[in-house]
């Protein structure tokens, strides 16, 4: 057991890298992000230990870098990850998509078939009528009138 430790003292690289090792695969057990960011300190250390640097001198590196990804990295990557999708329901996700007008659609009155639905609906522009058949594009949904303008 002796040998083992004196090849430790001489190669302190291994015991770093060994340990960031276990905690990068301890890491997929918890997935928080916390024993990765300790990882990443642990295999600077590791770095430091096999360009000549003595344990003190790595183990300071390594508890540097991974406070330096605890309280830097990490939140910013958390809220990455937790940063999801925005999703539009009920009307405001009708607002931008396609439509045919059924009916002329004036300042005041119309219909349109939005997503085989069919909505009252009013022009966006007061002095522009969409004839009957035309393309349209939802520009927004007032109680239950769909605001509506010709696609180009």
């Amino acid at each position: 057991m002796d040998a083992f430790w004196n090849w430790l003292a001489d190669n302190g690289w291994a015991g770093w890298l060994g340990a960031g090792l276990l905690l990068a695969t301890a890491e997929l057990l918890s997935l928080d992000l916390v024993l990765l960011m300790l990882a990443v300190g642990a295999f600077s250390g590791a770095f430091a230990a096999a360009v000549g640097a003595p344990f003190a001198v790595s183990a300071l590196v390594a508890t540097a870098v991974s406070l330096a990804m605890l309280l830097l990295a990490r939140p910013s990557i958390v809220r990455h990850l937790h940063r999801g999708p925005e999703l539009a329901t009920g009307t405001k996700a009708l607002i931008g998509t396609s439509a045919v007008a059924l009916t002329p659609v004036d300042a005041a009155t119309g219909q349109v078939k939005i997503g085989g639905e069919t909505w009252s609906a009013r022009s966006y522009d007061p002095a522009v009528v969409i004839e009957e058949g035309a393309r349209v594009a939802v520009f927004e949904i007032d109680g239950a009138t769909a605001v509506v303008y010709p696609e180009a």
